[in-house]
């Protein structure tokens, strides 16, 4: 029997376990030995004081930071989600580095691609905590959940003697803990200006790896001057990129445009498709490849003065035999190879600058979502839909997922859907964002939008509802034979970060008393059984979007999540006839892995805990799987 601890994975504890399964002569009870781990390494370690190393003040500290558990959870709200039984979408409310944490278990080496398009640290407000002695405690003052001057926004200018410092700390840990979500071949986009380009390149080199570098790409922003001016108006912003594993990340290309296929065709009616021919000549002239070629029409042609043929003898008569020699349609033109489409790579290599007119530039970013939201201009200068779409593109399969921790006005969401709709894929996202309040006077709190997770789950509703219309327009106008497109999934799931649902994991350290007498109800107050079941989900490290449904065993309810993968019993004086439904629960769903959660205290006395375990052991339930909380 196990217990779960309440805490998000422990990645520094699964970073000495690795560490000790490399070398396990340098780990001595729980320790790592240095000293034995320069000998092992050998010639790989510098000693020398004087070497190129980047850091600054905090770092350490943002370290460590990035490797201490949460106590956290997310607590799921149906009420704002959309579609919550179907969706495979999540958007999750909090402070990301927190999220991040949470999300190690569930979603470790699951993400196909990131994109984050971080705040540009420009001296205006900054709102991520510079103290995070209680992370949750001090997300919830930033939030103004805790009391009326709990609005803590600071603004990083260079006057206070940390401006590069503050917004490091900030990015370091989230980075980290990024990065481990990313699959082998995943790869992340990480948008960013001239403030802070050199440093984010420079933190990406050292959590990334520098070979992992796979590209700077510029982006035409803006398509206007800005007059005012001094010096020079800005007219991009930088996109970098970095792969997990560049040996194994895989580009698709842009997709191929119609004018270039068309430029495709089959005069002779070769099986293989559509070709078009290509020069069979080439210089500098390599002797061996130069001779004379005689046409089907007796013609005899050789490359012109200084040229060679592509093909020596041999190679040129297996092109003639396998018909890939073109001589014209009267057999007497300079012979050419054919190239057939369905043999062209059918992803174009991009290029490192996107211009607006291939992207869409702010300006027009924010007309639309003007438009999506009726007139009412809620973002300055959001990233265009085609700019993420891109992105997305280019590293994910139909069936990724796509996370982005920054959020914002869910730009990313609306790209994922929109590229779904196009080429009827199935790419997951998950949304995270601080829900910053909006301040008072601006056209969002007018319009009545408190923060800023209001605007952006508000944009996935409409976006996903005008993607859906336009699916069902396509799909009325269809030919006869075409086949109609999928309308792709424009719900998501919400959830809120939150301190943890159980007394137990929160204990009160100047109030013991209190918190054992609290301890007599497993839960804290205010929160449901569904808040329990997914905090036990992620602590579990299973997917939210898993699907879940509820029975009903001698009055008592019984969770079963992943078609029965896990069964949770939160009730009090559990009695065997919930053991014998969660038995035949189990027969009927037949999952590949059988897991069962029961409240600590749900039991009348140990000897009934007992009882119900046996009865689960003897239908094929492991030790290890039954678990209390």
């Amino acid at each position: 029997m196990t217990k779960l601890n309440g805490q998000s994975e422990d990645i520094l504890k699964d970073n000495i376990a690795a560490l000790r399964e490399l070398f396990p002569e340098v780990c001595c009870e729980g320790k790592v030995d240095f000293d034995k781990l320069k000998q092992v390494l050998g010639e790989y370690t510098d000693d020398s004081a004087e070497r190129y190393n980047f850091t600054w003040n905090g770092k350490g500290q943002a370290l460590r930071l990035s490797q201490t558990p949460s106590m956290g959870t997310l607590r799921p709200c149906k009420a704002e989600s959309k579609n919550w039984d179907d969706t495979q979408n999540l958007y999750i409310e909090g402070d990301n580095l927190e999220v991040l944490k949470l999300l190690q278990k569930s979603y470790h080496g699951k993400v196909k691609m990131i994109y984050i398009d971080p705040p540009y640290n420009t001296g205006n407000d900054f709102v991520y905590p510079d103290d995070f002695s209680d992370s949750l405690e001090n997300y919830k003052e930033i939030t103004g959940q805790v009391d009326a001057e709990g609005r803590k926004v600071s603004t990083n200018t260079e006057a206070n003697g940390r401006y590069h410092t503050d917004w490091l700390n900030m990015m370091y840990p989230r980075l980290r803990l990024a990065r481990n979500l990313l699959t082998d071949d995943g790869v992340i986009f990480i948008s960013i200006d001239d403030n802070e380009d050199e440093n984010m390149k420079k933190l990406c080199g050292e959590v990334f790896g520098e070979s992992n570098f796979l590209a700077q790409v510029i982006w035409e922003r803006a398509y206007s001057p800005v007059n005012l001016k001094k010096h020079f108006s800005e007219s991009h912003d930088y996109i970098l990129c970095y792969a997990k594993n560049a040996e194994v990340a895989v580009c698709n290309g842009l997709p191929r445009s119609d004018e270039a296929n068309d430029r495709y065709d089959n005069p002779d009616n070769d099986p293989r498709g559509p070709w078009k021919s290509s020069d069979l000549s080439v210089g500098p002239a390599i002797a061996s490849k130069v001779y004379e070629i005689t046409t089907p029409s007796g013609r005899r042609v050789l490359p012109p003065n200084g040229y060679c043929w592509r093909l020596d003898k041999g190679r040129f008569k297996e092109f003639v035999d396998d018909n890939r020699i073109w001589f014209g349609s009267d057999g007497n033109n300079v012979p050419s190879i054919k190239r057939f489409l369905s043999e062209v790579k059918q992803g174009i290599t991009p290029m490192t600058i996107w211009k607006y007119a291939e992207v869409g530039h702010s300006q027009d970013a924010a007309q639309k979502l003007k438009q999506l939201f009726d007139g009412i201009a809620l973002f300055d200068y959001p990233k265009s839909v085609g700019l993420i779409e891109r992105c997305v593109q280019l590293y994910s399969d139909t069936g990724s997922i796509i996370l982005d921790f920054f959020s914002g006005s869910a730009t990313t969401a609306h790209a994922v859907m929109q590229l779904n709709a196009e080429d009827g894929g199935n790419r997951k996202y998950i949304m995270v964002q601080l829900p910053e309040l909006c301040a008072e006077g601006t056209e969002a709190a007018k319009a009545g939008y408190k923060n800023i997770c209001e605007i952006g789950k508000e944009r996935i509703r409409r976006a996903g509802e005008k993607i859906k219309a336009e699916v069902e327009e396509q799909n009325a106008q269809l030919k006869i034979g075409e086949e109609p497109k999928k309308v792709p999934d424009i719900g998501f799931k919400d959830f809120k970060l939150d301190t943890s649902n159980l007394r137990k994991w929160q204990p009160d350290a100047d109030d013991l008393e209190q918190s054992l007498f609290d301890s007599i109800s497993n839960y804290v107050d205010g929160r449901s059984e569904l808040d329990v079941v997914y905090e036990i989900m992620l602590k579990m490290g299973l997917d939210l979007t898993w699907p879940l449904e509820t029975r009903t065993y001698g009055g008592k309810n019984v969770y079963a999540i992943g078609m029965g993968a896990l069964m949770i019993c939160l009730d009090d004086h559990i009695t065997p006839d919930v053991a014998e439904g969660m038995v035949a629960l189990h027969k009927e769903l037949a999952p590949e892995t059988w897991k069962v959660v029961f409240k600590d205290n749900g039991f009348a006395d140990d000897s009934a805990k007992v009882n119900i375990k046996e009865i689960l052991k003897c239908a094929g339930l492991d030790e290890d799987a039954f678990t209390t909380v």
